[in-house]
């Protein structure tokens, strides 16, 4: 999700050297596209994570051919995702040369890391043909859908007045997660200060939101009880947001909202959070950042030693 919220820094630039921009996304970031008003139609790669599925990704690529498309431009690294624009026909077709993609891409960039440190200077220097990157950097913007903001919250019965949402999940791994007892005396904190707090996040966050829950009554867990595009426009609504690094931060962040990124074993040097108002929590250690799932010196004190009064203290409230 993030890198789909990041990639918007990219369909930007796209979006003055073409009349019209497709995007094509797998189902848990589909939908995204449909907020980014530069994209006209997004197309459903609808096989499964990290699957190959070769004979579904021929299929597709043949069905896209009748939109005879000039360009490709092709984010992931993975061999099989330049898959589809090669069996589409489309004749150009730019990408980082990746895992050895000699034949399926045929504008093919060989990475220099120095060179473009952020992820999102290595989707935008796709755009142009010699990698320069824009004097100024766009930000990712995110549409938001009144009517199903209002649907949403009737829905759930939210209040909308003075909330503060917390998203302590993250896909990565656990060595992302700041700790739930953290998260919950936040909660508290914020609850004895009369504001609304939701606890955002995807099904595989349910746990872990249950658990502030439990621990600051009062908090509203929203984990699984609503769709990506419903989380949208529900961050919209929010004063502050506290996320993980990860995908609600980015999209928290391209909507405008004061955002607090948490960074425990990846670094804000590589995927900050992009936005007017965003500011990043950490603590300096020797062993950080590892950029690994799970802490392989087993303590997590990158997050544990990060207290919630210091990330508290960075809340404009």
């Amino acid at each position: 999700v993030g890198d789909m919220v990041m990639a918007h820094t990219l369909v930007q630039l796209l979006a003055g050297q073409h009349d019209e921009l497709h995007m094509a996304a797998p189902p848990a970031t589909h939908a995204l596209g449909s907020r980014m008003a530069e994209i006209s139609t997004s197309h459903l790669l609808s096989f499964s994570h990290g699957a190959l599925q070769f004979g579904l990704r021929k299929q597709i690529g043949r069905e896209l051919r009748a939109h005879a498309y000039q360009a490709a431009y092709v984010l992931p690294n993975s061999w099989k995702s330049a898959l589809v624009p090669y069996f589409a026909n489309i004749p150009r077709r730019v990408g980082w040369q990746g895992e050895a993609r000699f034949v399926l891409l045929n504008d093919r960039r060989q990475l220099d890391e120095e060179r473009y440190p952020l992820m999102i200077e290595r989707f935008m220097a796709l755009a142009h043909p010699q990698g320069e990157l824009p004097a100024e950097y766009p930000l990712p913007r995110l549409q938001v859908d009144p009517a199903n903001l209002a649907r949403v919250v009737a829905e759930l019965g939210l209040h909308t007045e003075r909330v503060v949402g917390l998203c302590p999940g993250a896909e990565f791994g656990a060595a992302k997660k700041w700790p739930a007892e953290h998260y919950a005396a936040l909660a508290r904190t914020l609850l004895e200060q009369g504001y609304n707090v939701w606890l955002l996040g995807s099904p595989k966050d349910q746990t872990d939101c249950a658990r502030i829950a439990e621990l600051a009554p009062g908090a509203i867990n929203l984990a699984g009880r609503t769709q990506l595009v419903d989380a949208v426009d529900l961050l919209s609504v929010c004063q502050q947001v506290v996320c993980n690094d990860s995908g609600l931060m980015h999209i928290a962040c391209a909507l405008g909202v004061p955002t607090v990124g948490v960074f425990g074993s990846t670094s804000p040097g590589f995927t900050p959070p992009l936005g007017e108002h965003a500011q990043v929590a950490e603590i300096e250690l020797v062993c950080r950042p590892c950029f690994q799932r799970e802490c392989p010196l087993g303590h997590l004190n990158c997050l544990r030693q990060l207290q919630p009064s210091e990330v508290l203290a960075k809340l404009a409230i």
